[in-house]
C-alpha cells in the first residue's frame, strides 16, 4: 500500500494511503444513449518560456497524447476551448496549430473532435460588428477546413461592443447563414468569465434565455445543440425544455453534471465538460452504464468524482485549469507540472492537497505510486515541513 504524508488546513499533518487503482472497463462501441465530448487541456513545453503575455508554447507530443487518452475512453474532444485556455494564455496562432494538429488526429482515428471558433485574434477591442463577424468566419474557417465540428464560442469583443440583443442577433445571424454544417453555440456564464456578464443582451438570465431560444428556433437546422456553462441545474432543466426537436442540450454544468446527463425521463442533456477530462475513465464506466440501463454502476462511477469537481470549479472558477492539469501530471500523462501563462501557480498548495485527496477516493489515478511520489516532490518545492524524526 502507498501511502504520503500531507499537510492538513491547521498546519498539522496526517498519513494517507492511497487506494489501489481502479481497472476502469474501456467501451467496445459508441456510447448510445448520450454524445459526450471532454473538453481537453493543453502541456505547456517545461522547457520554454511560458511566462504571462508570451506566445504559448507547447508539448505538442503530450499534448496529442492527451487526447488519445481521452478517445480510447469513448470520448469526443472539445478543442481549444476555456479548458485549453483560450484567454488565458493561448494565442490564436499556437489555437489555429493545435486546431489542425488534433483534428488530423482525429481523422487518422476516426474519433469525434469538435473546435471552438472565437474572436481572440483581434487586437484590442473591436469597435464594429463587422470585425466581429470577419473575427469568426476567419476561426470558422480553420475549423472547417482541418474537417473538425465548429462550436461557436462567447465572444469578450461581441460581449464588450453589443449594446442590445439586436447586435448580437446581427452577427450570430450572419454567422449562422455561413456554416457548412451544424454547429455548437456556447453560452459561458461569468463565473467562467467575467468579461461575458450579460452576454445576449440581457443580465437577466431568463430573459437572456429567451433571446438563445429565439435565436436556436430560427436556424434550428444548422444547430446541433447549445453548450451551456451557468452552473444552474434548474435553469439547466427550463432551458433544454424549451429547444426545439432535434437540438441538444450540451451541459457544462461542473457542479451537477450526474443528475443532468441522466434526466427526468422526458429531457436530459448530453455533455461537453472541462471536468471530464479530469476524470474520463469514471465518466466513460457511467455513460456505458447508462447505455446499458444500470443505475447503480452510473451512480457508482459518476458519485466518487462529484467532490472532486466541484472542488476543482470552486470560485474563481475560471482558474480551474490549473487543477486539470495539476491531475494530468500526477496521473502521469505529461512529465511537469507546467502551464502556458504560468498558471500552475493560479491555485493555492492547500487547493491542490485537497485535489490529490478527492481524486485518490475516486480511484482516478492509474498509477498511486507515482502520483504520491509526485505529490510529495510538489510539497517539497514547496517547503513544507518535513515529518518529525522518530
Amino acid at each position: 500500500m502507498t501511502t504520503i504524508t500531507l499537510p492538513t488546513p491547521d498546519g498539522g499533518r496526517i498519513e494517507h494511503a492511497l487506494n489501489e487503482p481502479r481497472d476502469w472497463p474501456k467501451p467496445q462501441r459508441p456510447f448510445r444513449s448520450r454524445v459526450a465530448f471532454a473538453a481537453a487541456h493543453v502541456v505547456a513545453h517545461p522547457l520554454a518560456d511560458n511566462t504571462p503575455g508570451t506566445p504559448a508554447a507547447l508539448d505538442w507530443d503530450s499534448t496529442l497524447a492527451f487526447r488519445r487518452h481521452l478517445w480510447s475512453h469513448g470520448l469526443g474532444v472539445a478543442e481549444a476551448m476555456d479548458t485549453a485556455q483560450r484567454g488565458m494564455g493561448m494565442d490564436w496562432p499556437a489555437t489555429r496549430e493545435l486546431i489542425r494538429r488534433s483534428a488530423a488526429e482525429a481523422a487518422s482515428a476516426g474519433t469525434r473532435i469538435a473546435a471552438g471558433a472565437g474572436t481572440d485574434q483581434l487586437d484590442g477591442p473591436a469597435t464594429t460588428l463587422d470585425e466581429v463577424v470577419a473575427a469568426y468566419e476567419e476561426q470558422i474557417g480553420t475549423i472547417q477546413d482541418a474537417g473538425a465540428q465548429v462550436i461557436i464560442m462567447a465572444s469578450r469583443h461581441l460581449a464588450a461592443l453589443a449594446r442590445s440583443v439586436d447586435d448580437y442577433r446581427a452577427v450570430y445571424d450572419r454567422v449562422l447563414a455561413q456554416v457548412d454544417s451544424p454547429v455548437i453555440l456556447h453560452w459561458l456564464g461569468p463565473a467562467f468569465d467575467p468579461a461575458l456578464q450579460g452576454y445576449w443582451g440581457s443580465d437577466d438570465v431568463d430573459v437572456a434565455t429567451g433571446h438563445v431560444v429565439d435565436l436556436v428556433r430560427d436556424h434550428a437546422s444548422m444547430i446541433d445543440g447549445v453548450k451551456v456553462s451557468l452552473l444552474d441545474a434548474d435553469h439547466e432543466k427550463a432551458f433544454r425544455a424549451q429547444l426545439p426537436a432535434g437540438v441538444r442540450l450540451y451541459t457544462g454544468d461542473d457542479f451537477n453534471y450526474p443528475e443532468l446527463i441522466r434526466g427526468d425521463g422526458a429531457h436530459h442533456s448530453d455533455a461537453l465538460l472541462g471536468v471530464f477530462a479530469a476524470i474520463a475513465p469514471a465518466a466513460s464506466a457511467a455513460l456505458q452504464a447508462l447505455d446499458d440501463g444500470d443505475d447503480n454502476a452510473y451512480d457508482a462511477a459518476f458519485a466518487p468524482t462529484l467532490p472532486l469537481a466541484r472542488h476543482i470549479f470552486g470560485a474563481p472558477t475560471y482558474y480551474y485549469k490549473t487543477g486539470v492539469a495539476f491531475l494530468s501530471w500526477l496521473s502521469g500523462f505529461q512529465a511537469g507540472f507546467t502551464m502556458v501563462g504560468g498558471l500552475q501557480s493560479a491555485r493555492s498548495l492547500p487547493h491542490l492537497v485537497e485535489a490529490f485527496r478527492l481524486a485518490d477516493a475516486a480511484r482516478l489515478f492509474p498509477d498511486p505510486e507515482l502520483a504520491a511520489a509526485r505529490m510529495t516532490a510538489l510539497l517539497e518545492t514547496y517547503g513544507t515541513p518535513p515529518p518529525p524524526s522518530r
